[in-house]
């Protein structure tokens, strides 16, 4: 299940990184997202740092504490959010056996990591819609980007 996610990702590599490719792919979120009027919080970070963020109109603070939380999962874990999750579920794991706490780690789809030559130099995770339409917000937008 979350090999599948992981495969999905697998073509989706940048070709150069740094704020301004943060800033075009944040800008890419932000039209579908206002096209679609998506109540969403959008965010792009490392972990030490926030690149973007977009809070939409019908978002709340609740999403940018799951995107927080989303992110830490991705970022922490290497992985997709929602692969991670997906995993997890199928083997009856939580955050809890991981000793991770859910204040700080959500197991939701929505967090993608972005990756240049392989390695992981940040993560775009977008919060508000069923976790898979966060996930798959966050994979249109890349595609987009990659493509450009």
């Amino acid at each position: 299940m979350g090999q599948d996610i992981d495969t999905e990702l697998a073509g989706l590599g940048l070709q150069a990184w740094g704020e301004d490719v943060a800033l075009e792919l944040g800008h890419l979120l932000l039209g579908l997202a206002r096209a679609r009027d998506l109540p969403v919080v959008i965010d792009i970070r490392d972990a030490g740092r926030s690149f973007f963020h977009a809070a939409l109109p019908g978002s709340s603070a609740q999403n940018d504490n799951w995107a927080r939380r989303k992110s830490n999962l991705a970022l922490y874990m290497g992985r997709a959010s929602m692969a991670v999750t997906l995993d997890f579920r199928a083997k009856g794991r939580d955050l809890a056996t991981e000793g991770l706490s859910e204040a700080d780690y959500a197991l939701s789809g929505g967090a993608v990591p972005l990756r240049l030559g392989g390695a992981m130099v940040a993560v775009a995770t977008v919060s508000g819609l069923p976790e898979m339409e966060d996930h798959r917000l966050v994979v249109e937008a890349l595609g987009q980007l990659i493509r450009a």
